[in-house]
């Protein structure tokens, strides 16, 4: 398997892309942080490809209810703990296909990751 999305299944993005990626017959397996886990050095990883402030949702309820103060003080230290702690304030999904790491789902963006 080469492709695993990561996320939380009851996300409305997660689903629109698992109904994408079933309508093109897309072979992949799903991680659901809260059912399957999420550990430190996982987050490192996804951290090291892609950067933890590209993986802070800003937009979620999850980051806009954290205090003023915690938001001030985010550094890659600080949001790996808070993504750690509230797997929601992860953008979603987080897809991994062939060693290569992708944040969000557009339509034009996964066409891209799997058609060219």
């Amino acid at each position: 398997m080469n492709t695993i999305a990561y996320g939380i299944k009851n996300c409305d993005t997660i689903k629109k892309m698992k109904k994408w990626l079933e309508a093109e017959s897309i072979e992949y397996s799903f991680h659901d942080y809260r059912v399957d886990g999420l550990d430190q050095a996982m987050l490192e990883g996804f951290e090291s490809e892609l950067g933890w402030e590209a993986m802070v949702n800003k937009r979620g309820t999850t980051y806009r209810q954290l205090s003023d103060e915690q938001k001030d003080s985010l550094n890659r230290e600080t949001a790996i703990a808070l993504m750690l702690e509230y797997p929601a304030m992860i953008k979603r999904p987080l897809l991994v296909h062939n060693g290569t790491y992708h944040l969000g789902f557009k339509p034009a963006q996964y066409q891209e990751i799997f058609h060219s």
